[in-house]
């Protein structure tokens, strides 16, 4: 009985909990909108299936290999609890810890801690493995002392102290520190030593953290999209603009919900609609914020036909939504490779933090209306971005665990995106307003939806709704103008931020 016992508690059953049973259902709902309505399936099923991987206890998926756990903080050792050869163990469901005591508040929480986290068993299975007190923090709590539980004795901890947990299981084969050192910031404290490697998405997860996949995604963006509208009528750029107002409308509104300046600029760009610039802004600002911000903004993307038709229709009239542009003129071969060349130099001079992303897409485009290199062009638009769209998509899905994903600061994130993409949006068909009433020459507000960067979504759903007003009024290539400039200024905007707000 007690062998049957033993197989079943190594099953996943007993690892199961309400908040992975919560995000089963939201996985539901992405495949049901991706497989029977159509919504960017090549977004959110890799996305969904990710997410459903995140909400299984799975093993060799996520882990990482062990090796030198570093300090999160410059400041003083106010415990190990480590000896040489002695195991340290990760659960069999790895889950994000808490890393940092201030966020559960007064003392009674923090006592909580220990005791709802089940902190005195972990202590016992070697999981927590460091507790470090920072050099500068509050310097009201830094002073607070507050008695825990502790590897079989009490110690007193401040609120601002910070957790170092074992991030994967092994023996102790070096201790580098011991109590009342001072560690600097990456520092090392211990390393673990173990004969097993990281799991799957421990190393495919590392295109997103070394900032592989956003500039490889831009590439083959480049690769796929015709320019010419842009160039035939570049006034549209002024509606690819206008679009960023939503990144810093929601910029300040992170920061009145308490963010700091780092984390709402990476929040904001979400209203850019652009997946691989979020990523890659978040990884620059606000690692931690990583995966909530990637989770909305590629969601937010695939779920442009839900989200962007409402705004459109309440902020224009039918006769507006009826407008006839006139044909775009035909753009030479020569016009497209000076604008790609142009463009690239410009920017770069002007944000210069922007050129992993401004320099591949230009570089895509640019093999794409050369001529001479077809077979370059073509792996980019197809077999390079379809891999890399495969494993980004799965890597943002993995990272929506349930104890992640449903907590305030990520819905918070989430409410925020989507009041980025709706100001944006908003934004995009009010300068399209505006300029018709001092042109002549009339656009449709529609298109001034597509300033948003998700390419080409956006330009889509104007086309959708155009049509749905006027069988026969072709708005997709004027709305491809205003997308593209969208995607060179969500680029920009990023490179800004990161150049005021990056702490080097």
């Amino acid at each position: 009985m007690s062998e049957i016992i033993n197989l079943l508690q190594n099953t996943g059953f007993f690892h199961l909990d309400w908040r992975m049973l919560v995000m089963w259902g939201v996985v539901a709902v992405l495949l049901y909108l991706a497989v029977r309505h159509n919504f960017e399936p090549l977004l959110l099923v890799p996305i969904a299936f990710g997410a459903l991987l995140a909400n299984l206890p799975t093993e060799g998926m996520v882990n990482k290999p062990a090796g030198k756990l570093i300090s999160p903080v410059s400041g003083t050792v106010v415990a190990i609890n480590a000896e040489l050869q002695r195991n340290v163990i990760m659960p069999a469901v790895p889950i994000e810890r808490v890393g940092h005591l201030t966020k559960f508040g007064d003392e009674g929480s923090l006592v909580n801690l220990f005791e709802e986290e089940n902190a005195i068993e972990n202590i016992e299975e070697r999981t927590l493995v460091a507790i470090i007190r920072p050099n500068k923090g509050d310097e009201e709590l830094l002073q607070k002392r507050i008695s825990v539980p502790f590897n079989d004795t009490t110690i007193q901890v401040s609120p601002e102290d910070y957790l170092v947990w074992a991030e994967a299981s092994g023996d102790v084969s070096r201790i580098f520190v011991g109590a009342g050192q001072v560690v600097s910031k990456g520092e090392p404290l211990m390393e673990v030593y173990s004969e097993h490697t990281g799991g799957l998405y421990h190393y495919i997860s590392l295109g997103i953290l070394l900032e592989l996949f956003p500039p490889l995604i831009f590439l083959g963006v480049g690769a796929l999209t015709d320019f010419g509208p842009l160039i035939a009528n570049p006034r549209t750029l002024l509606l690819g603009a206008a679009a960023q107002f939503g990144v810093f409308a929601t910029f300040i509104g992170a920061i009145m919900l308490g963010f700091s300046a780092q984390a709402a600029g990476a929040i904001g760009i979400i209203g850019g609609a652009d997946g691989p610039t979020s990523i890659f802004l978040a990884n620059a600002l606000a690692p931690d914020l990583l995966a909530p911000i990637a989770v909305a903004a590629y969601s937010y993307m695939a779920l442009v036909p839900l989200i962007q038709p409402p705004i459109m229709n309440a902020l224009t009239t039918k006769a507006e939504r009826k407008i006839r542009m006139k044909s775009l003129r035909k753009v030479s071969k020569l016009e497209k490779l000076i604008f790609a060349l142009v463009v690239t130099i410009f920017c770069i001079l002007l944000v210069p933090p922007a050129a992993p992303l401004i320099g591949m897409l230009l570089l895509g485009n640019f093999l794409r209306e050369c001529g001479v290199t077809e077979r370059l062009s073509k792996a980019a638009q197809n077999e390079l971005i379809n891999v890399v769209t495969i494993f980004l998509g799965t890597s943002v899905g993995i990272t929506m665990t349930g104890e992640r994903f449903l907590r305030a600061e990520t819905l918070k994130i989430l409410a925020l995106g989507v009041i980025a993409f709706g100001v944006s949006t908003a934004a995009g068909l009010l300068m399209a307003k505006f300029m018709n009433l001092v042109s002549k020459n009339k656009i449709n507000p529609l298109i001034g939806s597509a300033g948003v960067s998700a390419v080409p979504m956006a330009a889509r759903v104007s086309q959708v709704e155009g049509v749905k007003n006027d069988p026969n009024n072709f708005l997709l290539m004027h709305a491809m103008g205003p997308n593209v400039a969208g995607v060179i200024g969500t680029a920009l905007v990023a490179g800004y931020f990161i150049s005021v707000l990056a702490q080097h």
